[in-house]
């Protein structure tokens, strides 16, 4: 792993007392944190718990150069794999180039996709539709397709959930391998603890501790998942 998180590294986000509401329900309270190139981040939290709004909020700070892979995936099912993981460079290639893409597959683009679905266990469903794939494998395409985009950050919320667990290590190595900072909420937390170095603890909208991995006790995650 490559990291680079000193204090004189200038920060990808700084967040300084951010709040996020939805109507009159507030999601985030006075968030602060920062964020530098090279970090490796795992979010835990209850549902609810204000990690996909965060995840969000840091999409929206730096859209052009971050993936974000949705919870729900976000794939267009009557499309075909090809055509979901070239999505994520729609706004790097002129119009042209997509519209005959959808049309017939530029022999370079389907190249470059196919390698990155056979390297996520996608081997010879390039073609096919979506909507035949598992959920699992529509899981995997949107991972393909954040990879793909080959930004400086990929934000992801639980992008191993529908993952067969023998697989789910794998994918995030992938995920690592392909964007310099990458930041992931999940369920998982013995997940989260073996492959990442830094973890943030979220509690009713708010962080409860921010800490290096090799600092997060027991007692902090049992306090994180108490009912609120």
């Amino acid at each position: 792993m490559n990291e680079r998180s000193t204090e004189t590294v200038a920060p990808v986000f700084a967040l300084r007392d951010v709040s996020v509401a939805y109507g009159e329900t507030v999601v985030l309270q006075n968030v602060s944190l920062d964020v530098r190139p090279g970090e490796h981040i795992a979010i835990f939290g209850q549902s609810g718990a204000g990690k996909t709004t965060l995840l969000r909020k840091l999409y929206e700070m730096l859209p052009e150069h971050t993936a974000l892979i949705h919870q729900d995936f976000s794939l267009v099912p009557q499309l075909s794999v090809f055509h979901n993981v070239y999505a994520g460079r729609l706004d790097q290639k002129g119009w042209f180039h997509n519209l005959r893409n959808l049309v017939r597959a530029d022999s370079v683009d389907a190249e470059d996709v196919e390698r990155i679905v056979d390297k996520i266990g996608l081997r010879g469903r390039l073609w096919d539709g979506v909507s035949e794939l598992s959920g699992g494998q529509q899981q995997r395409v949107a991972v393909a397709r954040a990879v793909y985009r080959g930004v400086d950050v990929i934000l992801a919320d639980e992008p191993v959930a529908a993952v067969d667990p023998q697989q789910s290590i794998a994918v995030l190595d992938m995920l690592k391998e392909a964007a310099e900072t990458v930041i992931v909420a999940l369920h998982d937390v013995t997940l989260g603890l073996d492959a990442f170095s830094r973890v943030i603890g979220m509690r009713s909208g708010r962080v409860d501790f921010d800490l290096p991995v090799d600092e997060v006790t027991a007692d902090h995650l049992d306090r994180l998942y108490l009912t609120c």
